[in-house]
């Protein structure tokens, strides 16, 4: 039987292009349905929000997911990695290291903000290290001429920001927690505030005036937005316009 993207808590973005607001964190997930591939966009938080993911992007596109875009190293959005056995997984160069090296950072950072800490300790046992590593842009072919755009354009929010850019009508952009809706960016030990700027800028020249910007926590918005906060964070960093 059918379902709609609506029946199952996903908003539609474009056309066979969703998105997630995930309960806990208010964290972004991404679908993206071509004919001979699917991409999802970030994990969730813990393995069982990964399978529950899982289960509904391979609903709504009628085939298992094939690929899985990390758009930065927080547990909010990478602990459900280890869900989507078989995925060609991508992240931006740099992100392996702190999946190898920085477990018990990941770990305690998930238990400080109120995951479960057995849940916390699940995931990070099971932590997928990516396979793909974008240092510039990575085109992947969906099929039946769609093609996405991985590019990492950062450091900002971490120093392994990963966006990912569905060309269409109109053009969705996700921008991972470089872009922030529902409250104001997060600026952790981990972030780069003096290159988070020109992140956007990098972010805004790919998605154009016209593109809808999902953000890693709330709602779409559009370019003036980003921009908004573009210039709000040089202002907040002291970073020259």
């Amino acid at each position: 039987m059918t379902v709609t993207w609506e029946e199952l808590g996903w908003e539609q973005v474009a056309a066979g292009v969703g998105r997630r607001r995930l309960p806990g964190w208010d964290c972004t997930a991404g679908l993206v349905v071509g004919t001979g591939a699917v991409l999802l966009i970030d994990a969730g938080s813990s393995l069982a929000e990964g399978a529950r993911l899982r289960a509904e992007a391979e609903r709504l596109a009628g085939r298992r997911v094939t690929h899985l875009a990390l758009t930065h190293p927080h547990f909010d959005h990478v602990f459900g990695a280890a869900a989507f056995a078989g995925a060609e997984v991508f992240a931006a160069v740099g992100a392996e290291s702190v999946f190898a090296r920085e477990r018990a950072e990941l770990h305690a950072d998930a238990v400080r903000n109120g995951l479960d800490e057995a849940a916390a300790t699940e995931a990070v046992d099971a932590l997928v290290r990516p396979r793909h590593l974008v240092s510039g842009e990575w085109t992947l072919d969906m099929g039946g001429g769609r093609q996405v755009l991985l590019a990492n354009v950062g450091p900002g929010h971490t120093a392994h920001d990963l966006a990912v850019l569905v060309p269409g009508s109109p053009e969705a952009v996700f921008c991972g927690d470089l872009v922030e809706e529902s409250g104001e960016p997060q600026a952790g030990p981990d972030a780069v505030p003096s290159h988070w700027p020109a992140a956007l800028d990098r972010l805004l020249a790919l998605g154009g005036a016209d593109a809808r910007y999902v953000p890693g926590h709330g709602a779409v918005v559009d370019a003036a937005f980003v921009r908004a906060q573009r210039n709000a964070l040089a202002a907040r960093f002291g970073v020259s316009p």
